[in-house]
């Protein structure tokens, strides 16, 4: 009889194309185990809307292991080697598969493992199931790895995915299964519900990940092109927590946007080309593991920032700044978990420049409250914002969010959604409430400074103070 082989799930909670679960039924029993080991996660154990997520993932995958006969073993622990290894003993596998993570922790634990366990006589292998080609796939015709991302897109999309999606494997039964924790134990929920309002709008776990990607292809892939930048509009995939746990994958994601009705037109290379940001992120990650941390832009090191800020940044947290499409942003992120992405540029470009914030305390925020908080695409995205990293923007490219404002919200319903309490202003006041007229304020039924705060920051004499800060770094 053939021994069983431990499939170790990380972020891959989902059965189809999964290829560490289909190379494992293959071979006979599988037990599918999800180790909860968040002092392995370096710096960057899960934030706390991520772990509201995560339990409930795990809820969905185990749910779907169940109907087919099957279990999730869940058990904490310290050490995963020595998880698995006992697990092995346990169970008499003979083999350990898993799907590949790029995470500088991840992949240094990883290689540990998989030389250790092969030291112990067991065959261990891992997959990629994470990204449409590894990070080292995609290179340079004259070698080496991209900073920008339109010559990564370009190679990237003539590659294209390095296998088509696998189906759901049949999973051979296994007789005798080890004792596992219920997902409870794990303590993922936060002691205070702050995530009751996560509720109404996502679906997390495999099953709403494949409806999420079939209502978007059927009802928002047409016109993606240019209504994505509109925040009013419900005009974006909200894949990304899917992908992040890989309770959906990229392969799958290409293939039905190429076999759907639309496939070639600009909307569908559009909504690629924004998974192609996806890859670049992690393709950047791994081939600059500090990242998270350290600007790529060296200069950036010596950046004055501004000082005793903390007030400033508790605002800005809270969607108390006084400018209405940057609380809009703030507050739809506290509310669900998500922010979107015109709107999160918006928000970064205030915190690290008008308020000169250091954007590794923005990318902290974004960390614990987001459900898709990814350590590739966050770090990627706040240097894209300060102007640090790869492929940035320039630093003097600093976005005035009054303008934003009337550029991808000019009726104002974002605004008025997020911050109700400026809901009856006109549009054309809207975005910059300190410069209504006060009849304007009256008939709003609208304080300032009462109601609403002022703006905690000059919009253009911060500006400037940005610029000149930039000055100081920028032939260093």
């Amino acid at each position: 009889m053939a021994r069983p082989c431990l499939v170790w799930l990380r972020r891959d909670l989902r059965l189809a194309d999964n290829p560490a679960l289909h190379a494992a039924a293959s071979r006979g029993p599988v037990i599918p185990v999800y180790l909860h080991a968040p002092t392995e996660q370096d710096d960057w154990p899960e934030g706390g809307a991520s772990r509201w997520w995560l339990h409930h993932s795990l809820e969905r995958l185990g749910a779907s292991l169940v109907q087919r006969q099957s279990q999730l073993i869940i058990r904490r622990c310290g050490d995963s080697l020595e998880a698995l290894r006992e697990l092995a003993r346990e169970t008499g596998a003979g083999t350990v598969y898993w799907n590949r993570l790029y995470e500088p922790a991840a992949i240094a634990r990883d290689r540990r493992i998989k030389t250790a366990l092969r030291e112990d006589g067991l065959e261990a292998a891992s997959f990629n199931a994470r990204l449409l080609r590894e990070p080292w796939e995609v290179r340079k015709q004259e070698g080496g790895s991209y900073r920008a991302f339109t010559p990564f897109w370009r190679n990237l999309r003539k590659l294209g995915p390095d296998s088509a999606p696998l189906d759901v494997p049949r999973l051979p039964t296994h007789d005798h299964w080890p004792t596992g924790e219920a997902i409870a134990d794990l303590d993922l929920l936060p002691a205070i519900p702050w995530y009751r309002g996560f509720e109404p709008c996502w679906t997390p776990g495999e099953d709403g990940a494949q409806q999420r990607l079939d209502a978007f292809l059927r009802e928002r892939l047409s016109g993606y092109g240019g209504q994505r930048d509109l925040p009013a509009c419900d005009s974006t995939s909200g894949l990304s927590p899917h992908l992040h746990f890989g309770e959906i994958g990229p392969r799958q994601v290409w293939a039905s946007v190429q076999a759907s009705r639309l496939a070639g037109s600009g909307d569908a290379e559009k909504f690629l080309a924004e998974v192609g940001w996806r890859e670049f992120a992690h393709h950047l990650l791994y081939h600059n593991p500090g990242m998270p941390t350290q600007p790529l832009d060296r200069r950036f090191e010596d950046f004055p920032w501004a000082r005793d800020a903390d007030d400033a940044l508790e605002a800005w947290q809270h969607g108390r700044t006084g400018i209405p499409i940057v609380d809009a942003g703030m507050r739809q992120l506290w509310e669900t978990g998500w922010m979107h992405n015109r709107v999160r540029m918006i928000v970064g470009s205030l915190l690290t420049k008008n308020l000169r914030i250091p954007w590794q305390r923005g990318e902290a925020w974004f960390w614990d409250t987001l459900v898709d908080a990814d350590l590739a695409n966050n770090s990627m995205g706040w240097q894209w914002i300060q102007g640090c990293g790869a492929d940035a923007a320039p630093y003097f490219r600093i976005f005035n969010p009054v303008r934003q404002g009337e550029r991808f919200d000019p009726d104002g319903d974002y605004v008025r959604r997020w911050v109700p309490e400026l809901g009856k202003l006109p549009a054309e006041h809207i975005h910059q409430p300190w410069k209504a007229p006060g009849s304007a304020l009256e008939q709003a039924g609208l304080r300032l400074g009462s109601d609403y705060p002022p703006p905690i920051v000059d919009l253009k004499e911060s500006r400037q103070q940005a610029l000149d800060a930039y000055q100081q770094i920028k032939n260093g």
